[in-house]
């Protein structure tokens, strides 16, 4: 595999956008609605990345994971967007991984490039937000990962109501 992680463009939206509505419809398949998953546009999302990566925020990246041009997967970071977070904290916004390279080893190599990244930045600490507290699969990937929830939850507003988010923190020093 030749797999390289780049900083992600604006002309991968497309990609980030497909990879991002497919891992949508596979991963909560059974927890979310399924006519909000089959509603998912990769249109909309494509507009929404595009935006994102034109907008150039400093504190924000979004890392694209490709293996002989075709793009696998995408990690978003950048600074922790929650209430009360103090300067030194980034966050995990996203990670996706095309559904048939789930367990490949491909996600854990984006998702270390990214944090390594955050602590590279200055960060001394990251969360991320998990949806679903039954999300066996992406919850022990992270904690693999030696990241643990802190006890924070909070209402989705993605995927319909009665959705709960769980926080996941990680010190990185």
């Amino acid at each position: 595999m030749g797999l390289k992680i780049r900083l992600a463009s604006p002309s991968d939206t497309g990609a980030i956008a497909s990879i991002h509505v497919r891992c949508w419809q596979h991963a909560y398949r059974g927890f979310v609605p399924d006519a909000v998953l089959n509603a998912l546009s990769v249109a909309a999302h494509e507009q929404l990345w595009r935006h994102g990566l034109e907008s150039g925020a400093a504190e924000s990246r979004v890392w694209i994971a490709k293996d002989r041009g075709h793009a696998l997967g995408f990690c978003a970071t950048g600074s922790s967007r929650d209430d009360g977070s103090t300067a030194g904290t980034g966050e995990v916004g996203a990670i996706y991984l095309e559904p048939d390279r789930i367990g490949t080893g491909v996600g854990r190599a984006l998702f270390e490039h990214a944090v390594n990244d955050l602590l590279e930045r200055g960060f001394h600490a990251a969360t991320l937000w998990v949806l679903l507290r039954d999300n066996r699969l992406a919850r022990r990937f992270y904690e693999v990962a030696g990241w643990q929830p802190d006890g924070a939850q909070q209402a989705s507003s993605r995927g319909g109501p009665g959705l709960i988010e769980i926080r996941y923190r990680r010190d990185l020093n």
